[in-house]
């Protein structure tokens, strides 16, 4: 009953903005609806002022349901397929990963921008967007502003990805008859789920594949999206020498247990239930509600951020880190298709 009084009027709000949001998504994929709900927070919050009875379930909101989401992702994930497929993308997927980090560790020293805020575009464009972020951001602390800055900075190139790699594609000459070339270009190039779909089912569309250009990219973005675990592991064990280094007089108040992303554990032992109940025959649609309602937490989470994040804030200081995300995903475009041009994959 504590918990229902200190957090429900929070988790409420949050639960208002994001059904409508879910909706939105569910018409316009190629936007989603965490952009929706992320959007619907910032005007909200512009219009209340007075929002300090909701600030504790918004905050838990924002930060547990959001972990909760991650764990939930791995159950969509079969461990299985996922490493024979990844037979093949793994050297594409571990070269535009690299690239995306690199660049942004470079951009960040050299164009000052705020460390969490390099980290979490970097880290979004080169795994899997918001879901990365949402995996991140609670293990370098960072707060609803820096992650509604690089969600937005994310969004805005899964967007141009989605409308221009169709067509890219088709001008470098990628097989329309079959889905496989543009199907890893896609799980590899492109940085969220939902901007990865939309451009495979446009590919299918185009060329009368069925859903096969789907079916393979949606593989590639999963075997990508496990590199959230060894990423965020080193962000921890990064963050934990840091802090012993920083430690005023000897005295160090970092607690690694605390700093540790359990819930990544939970994500790999989701992964690997799902894997072990396929492998016994059980239909994957059981898990499909589970991986749903990952996502509507994802929104949720997203329209909490939303409320907490200052929108004049985002705007004047959003120059630096779109010109970081531009510069992570040309790098990754660019050494995805040299990538598979020397495997000979297109």
């Amino acid at each position: 009953m504590n918990f229902l009084k200190t957090n429900g009027k929070g988790i409420l709000v949050c639960l208002a903005i994001a059904v409508p949001s879910w909706i939105l998504g569910k018409i316009f994929p190629i936007i989603g609806g965490a952009i929706f709900a992320i959007l619907a927070g910032m005007i909200v919050t512009l219009i209340w002022k007075k929002k300090d009875s909701a600030q504790a379930g918004i905050k838990w909101t924002s930060k547990m349901l959001l972990q909760t989401a991650v764990v939930l992702l791995g159950f969509g994930m079969n461990l299985g397929v996922i490493l024979q497929t990844g037979k093949q993308s793994l050297p594409i997927i571990v070269c535009t990963i690299a690239t995306s980090l690199i660049l942004a560790w470079v951009l960040h020293k050299v164009m000052h921008i705020e460390s969490n805020i390099s980290t979490l575009v970097g880290v979004g464009s080169s795994i899997c967007g918001g879901s990365a972020i949402a995996a991140t951001a609670p293990v370098i602390d960072a707060d609803d502003d820096e992650v509604a800055q690089a969600i937005s900075v994310i969004f805005f190139f899964n967007v141009l990805a989605a409308i221009i790699f169709p067509i890219l594609g088709n001008t470098i000459g990628m097989s329309t008859t079959s889905g496989d070339a543009f199907g890893i270009f896609a799980g590899t190039a492109v940085n969220d789920t939902s901007s990865v779909t939309a451009a495979a089912s446009t590919w299918d569309s185009m060329w009368k594949l069925g859903s096969e250009t789907l079916n393979k990219a949606v593989t590639v973005k999963l075997t990508r999206t496990l590199a959230i675990i060894p990423i965020t592991l080193v962000l921890a064990l990064v963050r934990g020498r840091k802090a012993k280094k920083e430690g005023n007089a000897g005295e160090n108040n970092f607690s690694f247990k605390r700093a540790f992303p359990v819930f990544i554990l939970f994500f790999l032992l989701a992964a690997v239930v799902t894997t072990i109940c396929l492998h016994f025959g059980v239909p994957e649609k059981v898990f499909a509600p589970l991986k749903e309602l990952s996502k509507f937490f994802i929104v949720m989470a997203m329209a909490a951020i939303g409320l907490n994040s200052n929108i004049v804030k985002l705007i004047k200081t959003g120059g630096k880190p779109i010109l970081l995300g531009a510069c992570c995903w040309i790098g990754i475009t660019i050494v995805s298709l040299f990538m598979q041009h020397m495997m000979h994959l297109w």
